[in-house]
């Protein structure tokens, strides 16, 4: 028995070690408004993630992974998980709930990693809760990570390359999406085609976590996902499809064949260009969520989306309707150039344009971000307890108006607009070029509805989340 056979047993002993099950827990944790039986939102209005249905795909085959995933949202946790580690993907939001779960998961002595925009813009606090932080985007750190925690040398940070780019990876799996409830969902097919926005608004966490260069999927690598899914009707999670009109209208071209129908997300800037409108309704758009924020010139000047011009809106409406494609229009109120009597214009113009799906939130000035920067420089962030950073709780103080003001109208405006009155008013206005997505719209907005009426039953806004 001398050191020959001895280290062919250490060897195999490593062997054995090696093609061990590693087990993964992938976790979403709960916020104020996503959380299992006391969410705000109901099945109708939720659509399927893809941040844990990617991580999971990214986890190499030879580690021999077992790989969960945990949606708070949707489901409790269990009260025991058998995970040697648990990652979770961190919004502000959930930043405090996702603190509270890494203390326990990690005195039970499972390695916690901790990632996404949150992670991305606090990693020196997200560090301290944590065994491993990811920043960025992670389709090549969380490779990494995992093969380093398989040899016993984890990293305490993985930093996305300042050159990342999808082109550069030899293999983009397509979204596990098996792994998730499809009961849970009003839809399963989601899908992305570019991360990123090139524009800078002062309240968006994108420029600040990811910079403005856009991050776009090779096209045949979208329209193979989307064929290998069989999806008809489907939902793209891109946060301005269009912020490389090029590609856009390369992808839209792309989508035509395949006679799908499906919903996105858009700037206003969309009707410049006759040619892109033309091809994004061929290519079966029928719905796109368009971020107005504000009828005041003075509120896009504050929060740094010249962009965005108020004189076009109602033709931005009138384009899109005009092509059978319905509006998901987003409002923010409580930037320096609002007053008590921003809620009535919105609201009446949000009735005379008969826009079909209207959202309101309050400003929320995200950490990492110019806005929190400059609000905090002004001594005007007035809680740092990060649960309440949801976009409908009062953070910080207003300038023209007081906090009980700013929430008292946010709430009111929700209750207007979807009254059963205005509802009917707003969709019945050019009914003849939405009447295919009548079921659609109707849906949603009864969601909405249920939304609007218990926001005060769900929070309380300026104390916290029930």
């Amino acid at each position: 028995m001398g050191p020959t056979f001895e280290l062919r047993t250490q060897n195999s002993e490593l062997r054995t070690l090696n093609r061990k099950t590693m087990k993964i827990t992938l976790i979403s944790p709960k916020g104020p408004l996503y959380r299992h039986r006391t969410g705000i939102f109901r099945k109708s209005l939720r659509v399927a993630p893809l941040t844990l249905t990617t991580l999971a795909s990214l986890i190499p085959d030879h580690l021999n992974a077992r790989v969960s995933l945990l949606d708070e949202g949707i489901e409790d946790l269990p009260t025991s998980i058998d995970a040697d580690l648990v990652g979770m993907t961190v919004i502000t939001g959930t930043a405090p709930r996702s603190y509270e779960l890494a203390k326990q998961f990690r005195a039970e002595g499972k390695t916690v990693v901790l990632g996404g925009p949150h992670v991305t813009l606090m990693p020196e606090e997200a560090q301290l809760h944590a065994d491993a932080i990811v920043t960025g985007y992670a389709e090549e750190t969380w490779p990494q990570l995992l093969n380093d925690f398989q040899s016993g040398q984890l990293k305490p940070r993985y930093d996305m390359a300042p050159d990342f780019s999808f082109e550069n990876l030899d293999n983009i799996p397509f979204p596990r999406r098996d792994l998730l409830d499809k009961k849970a969902f009003k839809s399963m097919n989601t899908f992305e085609a570019t991360r990123g926005c090139v524009h800078k608004c002062d309240f968006c966490v994108v420029p600040s976590a990811w910079g403005r260069r856009p991050f776009l999927k090779p096209i045949q690598h979208v329209v193979d996902d989307i064929r290998q899914s069989g999806a008809r009707h489907l939902v793209f999670y891109d946060l301005n499809i269009i912020t490389n009109r090029r590609y856009a209208k390369e992808l839209f071209t792309a989508l035509i064949p395949l006679r799908i129908k499906w919903f996105g997300l858009a700037t206003t800037l969309l009707v410049e260009d006759e040619e892109l409108m033309d091809l994004l309704c061929k290519s079966g758009c029928r719905g796109l969520l368009v971020g107005f924020e504000s009828l005041s010139e003075g509120s896009l000047a504050d929060s740094n989306k010249r962009f965005n011009r108020p004189s076009t809106y109602a033709d931005v409406v009138e384009q899109l309707h005009r092509r059978g494609i319905a509006i998901n229009g987003t409002f923010v109120f409580g930037n320096d150039s609002d007053t008590i009597d921003s809620f009535e214009q919105v609201k009446d113009f949000v009735l005379s344009s008969g826009i079909d799906l209207p959202r309101f939130s309050l400003l929320t000035p995200f950490p990492g971000t110019p806005l929190f920067n400059q609000l905090d420089s002004q001594d005007r962030i007035t809680t740092r307890d990060w649960s309440l950073y949801d976009g409908q709780h009062v953070v910080f103080k207003p300038a023209r108006l007081t906090e009980e003001e700013l929430l008292t109208g946010h709430e009111a405006i929700w209750r207007d607009i979807y009254s059963y009155k205005s509802m009917a008013i707003r969709n019945t206005r050019r009914l003849q070029h939405r009447l295919k997505l009548l079921p659609v719209i109707v849906a949603a907005n009864i969601g909405y509805r249920y939304y609007a009426q218990n926001l005060s039953t769900f929070y309380n806004c300026l104390g916290g989340a029930l």
